[in-house]
């Protein structure tokens, strides 16, 4: 996966509107990006109507319809294509040969992501397995885990007794632990930016972050 410059996002085409390609193109819509929606099934696109900027049926296969449509011209393309490996990795080459400038994809499996990366894909996302990875971390005892990639993450933990009462500059979480306090909340407050001069209550929640198993074992501590 490649990264770069976050470019001003003004327009994206969705390829699938099933769970994931639904939410993800109607939170586009939500914080004012406009969406077109490509799908298969004349339901879903019936669903879509009034939801989306605009929603068309195509076949899969059917190039020429995507060239009316002019997808090449939009800032980014989603593949949200789960069920047919076959046509998202066909969708991924064909969106490819004609350039677009920022392609994003689903996959069921690495193998799925590794071909979407090989014909060109830019983002290959894995949502059932990102959500599964998450839920997994949260049974083990964090509130919450997010993955910034293989080897870092955010948690979010209620305070543990090592930063309870003390600065945090004093703590040597860091130094002990390998992990650093973000952000603190306290009761129904809004979260606050930490530093060194923050001092943290018991019943406290903080975001924590440093590499993955040093943040997953800090928020297993008593």
């Amino acid at each position: 996966m490649t990264t770069g410059p976050r470019k001003n996002v003004r327009n994206v085409a969705v390829f699938g509107l099933g769970r994931f390609g639904s939410a993800l193109a109607v939170e586009l819509v939500e914080i004012g990006i406009e969406v077109l929606g490509i799908e298969t099934d004349e339901d879903r696109v019936q669903r879509h109507n009034g939801l989306l900027t605009k929603v068309v049926r195509v076949d899969p296969g059917v190039n020429e319809a995507l060239e009316q449509l002019n997808v090449k011209e939009y800032d980014v393309c989603v593949i949200a294509i789960g069920s047919d490996i076959l046509a998202s990795i066909l969708t991924a080459a064909y969106l490819t040969k004609i350039g677009v400038k920022e392609i994003w994809a689903k996959a069921t499996s690495r193998e799925h992501g590794e071909i979407l990366e090989q014909v060109g894909v830019h983002h290959v996302v894995y949502p059932e397995n990102d959500m599964g990875r998450r839920v997994a971390h949260q049974v083990k005892g964090s509130t919450d885990f997010i993955e910034v990639d293989e080897t870092y993450a955010i948690i979010k933990t209620t305070a543990n007794q090592h930063i309870i009462g003390t600065r945090l500059g004093d703590s040597e979480i860091r130094k002990n632990y390998g992990v650093t306090v973000m952000a603190v909340k306290r009761g129904k407050g809004n979260w606050v930016n930490a530093d060194s001069d923050t001092i943290v209550a018991e019943f406290d929640e903080v975001l924590v972050a440093g590499p993955t198993k040093q943040a997953e074992q800090f928020g297993l501590l008593n």
